[in-house]
Formats: structure tokens, C-alpha cells, sequence
């Protein structure tokens, strides 16, 4: 089911028109008909440096969507496209500089045109504007339970958790058990607050909070006072969304 559900979001605009970007150059110097048209004093055959770029970029995008969770195929390609795009672009200016520059224009245009597209099934989230609205919110309902997600729109990491979130709420949400989001890219304050890394290399985000009567209970990844993330294990009572907090760092 997984799988169709990736193929399926593989045929919108945005993913193959990026993979084609992405294997733009490779395909182009391998096709000979196309090789010979553009490099016609050249060798249809990738050199030496175009072969290490290729086998650097190999291993950043390893590095990298690892690091981003990347969990499905589409996760995965949407974590690589940029550091694919980027050696390419990197290989047409190294062949010319006439490519290079086209090159640049239709990447940066595609970001313009073709954003990438966001999770728009079922979900029952309630985006706070700011710590104060969330502490407003604990404060006045002390009997509700609520599993807050503190996130930055531009973070991959989190733009792969997103739908997870979004299905759990859709799922669990009860009358006493409440889903929430909070932005620190947007409300900076609020990383400072709760004690949250917010740089692009931060390993803390997305961070989930089990909040009950009001006050913290439990975090997700939680770091020790080093501030190195710990990773502990579940405990045999938990159940539903409780336990898929806990697991999903």
C-alpha cells in the first residue's frame, strides 16, 4: 500500500520534473545521439572528475537524508533532490559554462513554479501562534492531555514528519487528547522556552512534548544535560499515540 501510495505521489509535477534535473547530465553525456549533438569534440564517457563529483555526491546524499529520517522513497528523493541538483549544476558549468548558466535559470525557475507539494489528507492540529498561546492553552484546560510537535517549515526532517503527525492526529484525537504544532522557525522565542535547538543542523527538531495537567511530562528526542540526545526505550504500557510518540526519533 505504501509503495503505490509512493508511486502514485511520484507522478506528480514537481517529483519527476526534479528527477529529471537530477539525472539530467549523466543521461545526456551516456545518451550518444544527445552526447554528440552537445559535446561534439568531447567523449561520451564521464572523466575523471565528473565521476568523483558524482561519487561525492553519492555519499552527501547518503549522509544527508539520513540525518533528515527520510523513511520512504519519496522522503528520500525529496531530501536528495537539492544536493542532486546542485552537482549537476556543478557538471554543466565543469562541460560549459552556455549549459551551466540555462541550467541555473531552469532550476531556480522549477523552485519558483513547482514547490513542493505538502500533505493534504485529514488531520486535526491546532498551529499555535507563539509560547504564550500554547502556555494560554495549558493553563485553561489542565485536563486535557496534549502531544505538541515543535517544528520549522523549512527543516526536512520535519517536512518528512508532517504527515506522520498529521495521521496521528486524525486518528487518536479525543475530546481530552489534543494534537498541537508550534513553528520556532516562525516564533523563534519558543526554541529558547522549551529548550530547543533551531539551527539548520539541529537533530532536536522536530520535538515532540507529552504535556498533562498543564505541565511537561515527556520529550522526544530527549537530551541529557550535555544537551546529547538519549534514546530510550518505550515502556510496555504505552499505547496508541503515546507509544508512537516515543518511537518516532
Amino acid at each position: 500500500m505504501a509503495f503505490k501510495a509512493d508511486l502514485k505521489q511520484l507522478l506528480k509535477p514537481y517529483y519527476w520534473f526534479n528527477i529529471l534535473l537530477s539525472m539530467s547530465y549523466v543521461t545526456c553525456k551516456r545518451t550518444s545521439y544527445i552526447c554528440n549533438f552537445l559535446f561534439p569534440d568531447a567523449d561520451c564517457e564521464l572523466d575523471s572528475r565528473e565521476t568523483e563529483i558524482l561519487f561525492f555526491l553519492i555519499i552527501v546524499v547518503m549522509l544527508r537524508t539520513r540525518k533528515a529520517g527520510s523513511v520512504t522513497m519519496v522522503n528520500y528523493l525529496s531530501s536528495s533532490f537539492v544536493y542532486t541538483k546542485i552537482a549537476n549544476l556543478i557538471l554543466w558549468f565543469y562541460a560549459d559554462i552556455r549549459y551551466g548558466l540555462p541550467y541555473g535559470a531552469v532550476v531556480i525557475l522549477s523552485a519558483l513554479l513547482l514547490p513542493e507539494p505538502t500533505y493534504m489528507g485529514p488531520e486535526h492540529v491546532t498551529y499555535f501562534r507563539g509560547p504564550q498561546v500554547l502556555e494560554e492553552e495549558l493553563k485553561h484546560h489542565k485536563n486535557n492531555t496534549y502531544f505538541i510537535c515543535l517544528y520549522a517549515a523549512w527543516h526536512p526532517a520535519c517536512v518528512n514528519f508532517a504527515p506522520v503527525f498529521a495521521e496521528l492526529s486524525a486518528s487518536y484525537s479525543l475530546d481530552n487528547l489534543k494534537f498541537g504544532k508550534l513553528d520556532v522557525g516562525r516564533y523563534p522565542d519558543s526554541a529558547s522556552k522549551y529548550r530547543v535547538q533551531d539551527g539548520p543542523t539541529s537533530r532536536q527538531l522536530p520535538t515532540i512534548i507529552l504535556f498533562s495537567d498543564g505541565v511537561e511530562k515527556m520529550r522526544r528526542p530527549h537530551p541529557d544535560n550535555t544537551g546529547k540526545l538519549q534514546k530510550d526505550a518505550a515502556p510496555a504500557a504505552a499505547a496508541g499515540p503515546y507509544r508512537a510518540a516515543i518511537l518516532i526519533s
